[in-house]
Parts: structure tokens; C-alpha cells; sequence
């Protein structure tokens, strides 16, 4: 894969006024199921709704930087993109096309919109952020939205998925933004001191074990559990842990929450604890595992570490 190549395809379909904001998969698939086997008319229904494209569709420049990135496909008499661009807070991301089966796939979706959002309104507040790091970035939403909030910072990528990372970096440089891209799961493979923590991780049960949707155990909350308390024991001292995630309800029991609450305060923490939306991916609720879960909630933790005199941080 050819990242200048990738880097030009973002600077041409932003030239040519893209926009495109990317749904969830369910919804994805009911818009293709009504249009039926037509091919793509214009850069919205090749680079967002991942509809197979014919020769000529697409202006020069878009085309010739999507065939040299390789992220191209025959099928048929047609083509097919590989990736899908989305513009979020104002910018660019590249990330996988519908669907996203494949093990390495690079998801972005309407939590990615939620999640920055929920940064947007908890970042400004923090004392300090000179170092930020993006746990499991994927497309790198939460890193380059951090940046925009908090200019100051020096930003870390870390995924375990190497065309996640890839894909950050290309946004990165098409936002104009540093980064440092570290290939690891959670902070294994980040060294030194950092302020601040992003993560949005994978919250659902999945049989596939896909590593951008599987969350593990605890009705999927297993992965943002683990991320955060890794997290909070590695931050410095007045710094913070900002977690978006899914969480599933039990008989009216947030299992994240109860166990965020018992584990923290051995880690010298405290928590602003809040459901965002009480009701995601419903669909879901259908699949095995889900039989006592009676609904998905979207919810933001705000996790603050003590500073070394004991007080938390203003």
C-alpha cells in the first residue's frame, strides 16, 4: 500500500467538496438493499456507501491516486474501493469499506462521532495535557480530535492492528498533525510519562474475535475495563483516563460501572461515571450471549488521578 498515494487520495476528494458521515452497519446494509445492484454515480457512493463503481465514474485525480494506493478491487465489470472516507469534526479518515468482515478491518462509526464529542466537552477542562495517548486509535478519531482541543499536546497512536495504524497516520498527515504511531496492544509498547488517555474500545461480543469489534468477556465491557485501569495506574499523577465505550444492562446493572467503582480507588482514582445514550446497536441484543442483557448503553468515564499530595488534580 502506497501511504502518499492514500495521502493524495484524501487531498482530492476534499478538493472536490466530499462529505460523507458513516452510519452503522445495519443501516448500512438497508440503504444498499434498497438501491438494489445499480453501480455508483458519484465519490459519495464510491467512498461511502462502498458501491462497486465503473470506469469514467470517478474525476481523474481521485482515480489515479486510488488505483496507485493499491486500496482497489475488480469485481466484474467493476470496481470496487477498499477503503471508505469519512469526515468527522470537520476533517478526513480514511477507513475499511463495507463490510467490515476481514480480521484487520478498520472500523469507524457513529461511535467514532460520540466519542468525539465526548472529548470535545472533557478534554478543555484538564490542567494538563502534554502527552496524550490514544489507546487502540484505529482510524486515529480520538488522537487528531485531541489535538484540535488541546494544540499543545504531543500525541500517541497505539494499536495492535498495523493498518489501523497506517490508515491514523495517513489522517494524521492529511490533518496536518504529529504523530507518534506505536504498534502494541494498550500501553504495552508506550514508553515514558503521559498526562492524559483516550479509549474507545471494542465493546461487543464477537464469535469472529474480530479485533476492532471484540470486547471480550462481561458482555464485551472486559476490553475497556482492562484498558481503563491499565490506564490509570500509568498515568501521572493529576493526569486522566477519558473513556467512551458501550456497556451492557442487566437487570438495571451497568457491570462497567460497578466495576470501575471497586477497582479505581486502589489505583489512587476517582470517576465522573455517565450514560451518553441509553440505547445502541439493539440489534445486537438478538445475538447469542445477549440473552439477559436487555439494552447496550453508550457511556463516557471521566477518570482522574490523584495527584502525589493525595488531592485530585483542579
Amino acid at each position: 500500500m502506497d501511504d502518499k498515494a492514500l495521502l493524495d487520495l484524501l487531498r482530492a476528494v476534499d478538493e472536490e467538496g466530499y462529505d460523507f458521515v458513516t452510519v452503522t452497519p445495519e443501516t448500512h446494509r438497508r440503504v444498499l438493499a434498497r438501491r438494489g445492484s445499480a453501480p455508483a454515480r458519484d465519490l459519495r457512493d464510491v467512498f461511502g456507501w462502498s458501491v462497486a463503481f465503473e470506469d469514467g465514474v470517478l474525476p481523474v485525480r481521485v482515480e489515479d491516486a486510488l488505483r496507485r494506493s493499491g486500496m482497489v478491487a475488480r469485481e466484474g465489470t467493476r470496481w470496487r474501493s477498499l477503503v471508505r472516507i469519512s469526515r468527522l469534526a470537520g476533517g478526513l479518515f480514511l477507513h475499511s469499506a463495507y463490510p467490515t468482515d476481514d480480521a484487520d478491518s478498520v472500523f469507524l462509526g457513529p461511535d467514532s462521532y460520540r466519542f468525539a464529542d465526548f472529548l470535545a466537552a472533557a478534554l478543555p477542562p484538564l490542567p494538563r495535557a502534554a502527552r496524550i495517548v490514544d489507546i487502540g486509535a484505529g482510524a486515529g478519531v480520538g488522537g487528531l480530535v485531541a489535538a484540535g482541543v488541546r494544540p499543545e499536546a504531543r500525541i500517541v497512536l497505539t494499536d495492535v492492528n498495523p493498518l489501523a495504524l497506517r490508515f491514523a497516520r495517513v489522517n494524521a498527515a492529511h490533518a496536518g498533525v504529529a504523530v507518534e504511531a506505536v504498534e502494541g496492544s494498550g500501553l504495552a509498547a508506550v514508553k515514558g510519562a503521559f498526562d492524559v488517555a483516550l479509549a474507545n474500545p471494542p465493546f461487543i461480543m464477537d464469535p469472529a474475535a474480530r479485533a476492532y469489534r471484540d470486547g471480550g468477556d462481561l458482555h464485551g465491557a472486559r476490553l475497556s475495563l482492562d484498558w481503563a485501569l491499565e490506564a490509570a495506574r500509568r498515568v501521572e499523577p493529576g493526569g486522566a483516563v477519558l473513556l467512551y465505550t458501550g456497556s451492557a444492562i442487566v437487570a438495571g446493572r451497568d457491570g462497567l460501572r460497578d466495576a470501575l467503582e471497586q477497582s479505581l480507588p486502589a489505583a489512587g482514582c476517582m470517576m465522573a461515571y455517565r450514560e451518553i445514550d441509553p440505547d445502541i446497536f439493539g440489534e445486537q441484543l438478538d445475538q447469542p450471549g445477549y440473552e439477559e442483557v436487555e439494552r447496550i448503553a453508550a457511556v463516557g468515564a471521566v477518570i482522574r488521578r490523584r495527584q502525589a499530595n493525595g488531592r485530585s488534580a483542579a
